[in-house]
């Protein structure tokens, strides 16, 4: 590919580098007459039209970009079926190179090319760019030892198309955010995330987190806090260890921008530039002086002793200004302004009513769905797996917190993810007693099944076999059947049969090889389920699959909800016989008791007038009547006055 010319303009010189995504030119500009690099995409990303699109619009939007700390995009462009972007030729090793050449950076050359890089992420961040693969291969050093940003375009375009398919970023997954690694929003802060790691592998020559495979690196970036800086190398100020703590936060909200960044990076830059200019113990180079002849003359007493004096006399000697006062009480104003901006970036929303949200149930749910109503009711994920048999893998076990509760927006929600029953061997319980047995069983995790007798010479409640056998694959929660010898067994008698005679002992042996080959009898016992609160179907359900019946179902006014179990005989957890029945007593709704009828409201009687009060009239004797044989003595009153005694005694 040396010597092509691509768009007629840009002539191919030599090949100076090689990624996974793209392969790296030097190559002359014809037209403007300078040195430029070419990336050119490999073959197998051609027909990937997703990423060819991708890929050219984030290029053309990183070429807007115009900073001393970034690498210029000059084109993009296609050449047959090669997709290329031309970008400033910068004479010098990457950042990763010089590390591995020099080690650990000196503390003010750390924090200078941090600066650097910050300074660059602050103007892609105000050009609404985030650049999203942050790491010491993508930082190229200048002569001078300036850092320049680079793989704008391309960097970008592969980790949307990665987190696509595949799920990670190969090469950056020591570097990425949490955020980045759960597959979340990416935002400017993710950046600063990872420019907090490179400058922590700068002052350590370590990385924060490492593992076996991207999976578990990834997973410390999200639940594991690092290592302080100051551990493996103590001479790394407070200032810029909690500069890089903070850069490192799991929470984006605690991080700093990455303005907010330059101007910390800063204050401990002019820090330590006047540390080194007034530290008298650093190394400097001293110009050759001529060293005076020894004295070997005697001298007067008088002149020795004025030269004894001299050299009694104390050396002055300056204190180095990091060990001043002046130092301590900036270092410690410092300090304490940083912890004050995290506590408020941190917890600053606490007086804000407004952002309060509901935790949403997602018990049951697959993990995507759950993450997905979680995040769409602005709350944070974080996932956390744990064995259920009696949940499917990939559902939602358990949730905190709880779902109902209210909680500030972003907050961090655990969701419990089922990965199954976890899968152990069968122990061999043969030949143990019944309850050590069942001991056993409870110490695995496992439930106890139906447990069968049988006549054996063994000793009565000795496990005899089991169900599943031993070395089996089972689950934890599975239930074990179990078949115990009842006793009353006998040994065989085969050598009292061969000793006894031919014909007289025909029939006694055939009657007893008739009972040989009958089969014993084998009660069959099965533990009462627990059908408590549960529905009336569902618990006949229960009961039958035991191999036992329902018996009685009686209905009881109950607060419990109607339909269910309130109480059943017997007991759950008892053996019983199979075939058994088992009385259930059903919740029904308190009858409704009547209302009282209101009494009548009696209407008050119409007022009347008193009448004037006459004097009563005299009590009027009746005669006798005659009387007739015919009926019996009736006395006669006549006590309705006729209309003459009502006018006389209108009269009087």
């Amino acid at each position: 590919m040396i010597q092509r010319v691509l768009g007629g303009r840009y002539e191919l010189e030599e090949k100076i580098g090689s990624g996974g995504m793209a392969e790296v030119y030097k190559a002359h500009d014809r037209l403007l007459s300078r040195p430029v690099a070419i990336k050119i995409l490999h073959a197998e990303y051609r027909s990937d039209v997703e990423f060819i699109e991708r890929f050219h619009r984030e290029a053309k939007a990183a070429a807007r970009l115009s900073h001393p700390n970034i690498v210029s995009i000059y084109d993009v462009g296609v050449a047959g079926n090669d997709h290329y972007i031309v970008m400033e030729y910068v004479k010098g090793d990457t950042l990763k190179k010089k590390m591995q050449d020099e080690g650990p950076l000196e503390l003010l050359t750390a924090t200078s090319i941090a600066k650097d890089i910050a300074n660059g992420l602050t103007h892609a961040h105000a050009n609404n760019i985030v650049h999203c693969d942050i790491k010491p291969h993508n930082i190229l050093m200048t002569e001078d030892d300036h850092a320049k940003i680079t793989d704008f375009g391309i960097a970008r375009a592969v980790t949307e198309s990665t987190l696509t398919y595949g799920g990670s970023v190969v090469g950056s997954v020591h570097y990425f955010s949490p955020e980045q690694a759960r597959g979340g929003a990416i935002t400017p802060k993710s950046d600063v995330y990872s420019l907090g790691i490179v400058l922590y592998e700068m002052l350590t020559n370590k990385l924060p987190f490492t593992g076996d495979n991207p999976v578990a690196i990834a997973m410390k970036h999200i639940e594991e806090d690092p290592i302080t800086p100051s551990r493996y190398r103590p001479q790394i100020p407070p200032m810029l260890e909690a500069i890089v703590c903070r850069a490192m936060s799991k929470s984006p909200e605690i991080r700093p921008s990455s303005f907010e960044l330059v101007q910390e990076l800063s204050k401990v830059e002019s820090a330590l530039s006047v540390t080194q200019r007034s530290d008298p113990d650093a190394t400097k180079r001293l110009p050759r002086t001529e060293i005076p002849p020894r004295r070997t003359d005697r001298q007067g007493l008088g002149t020795q002793g004025n030269n004894q004096e001299e050299s009694k006399k104390p050396e002055v000697k300056q204190k180095p200004f990091y060990k001043t006062k002046t130092f301590m009480a900036m270092m410690f104003f410092v300090l304490v302004m940083g912890f004050g901006v995290g506590i408020f970036a941190a917890f600053g929303k606490v007086w804000n009513t407004e952002n309060v949200v509901t935790v949403p149930d997602v018990k049951g749910k697959q993990l995507a769905l759950a993450r997905q109503i979680l995040e769409d009711g602005h709350l944070r994920v974080n996932i956390a797996e744990t064995y259920d048999a009696t949940v499917p893998a990939g559902q939602v076990v358990s949730q905190d917190p709880d779902f109902g509760k209210t909680v500030k927006s972003d907050r961090v929600v655990t969701i419990y993810v089922s990965k199954g029953g976890e899968e152990i061997e069968m122990p061999d319980l043969a030949g143990l007693a019944k309850s050590a047995a069942l001991e056993r069983l409870q110490k695995l995790g496992l439930n106890v099944g139906s447990v069968y007798e049988k006549d054996s010479s063994s000793e009565p409640g000795t496990v005899l076999s089991h169900d599943p056998t031993t070395g089996t694959k089972i689950i934890r929660g599975q239930a074990i059947d179990l078949i115990v010898s009842r006793g009353g067994g006998e040994p065989d008698n085969k050598s009292d049969n061969k000793t006894d005679n031919k014909s007289d002992n025909k029939s006694d042996n055939k009657s007893d090889n008739k009972k040989a080959d009958e089969p014993k009898s084998e009660k069959k016992f099965a533990r009462v389920p627990d059908v408590y609160s549960s529905g009336l179907g569902s618990a006949e359900d229960s009961i039958e699959n035991r191999g036992l019946y329902v018996g009685s179902v009686t209905y009881q006014e109950s607060s419990q909800a109607e339909g269910t179990v309130i109480s059943q005989y017997p007991s759950p957890d008892v053996e019983v016989e199979v075939g058994s029945y088992v009385d259930l007593v059903i919740a029904s709704r308190p009858a409704p008791q009547p209302e009282p009828e209101p009494e009548p409201v009696r209407e008050p009687e119409p007022y009347h007038e008193p009448e004037p009060y006459r004097e009563p009239e005299p009590v009027r004797e009746l005669e006798p009547q005659p009387q007739s044989n015919d009926f019996p003595d009736i006395p006669v009153q006549n006590d309705v006055p006729s209309r003459e005694d009502n006018d006389q005694s209108k009269g009087r």
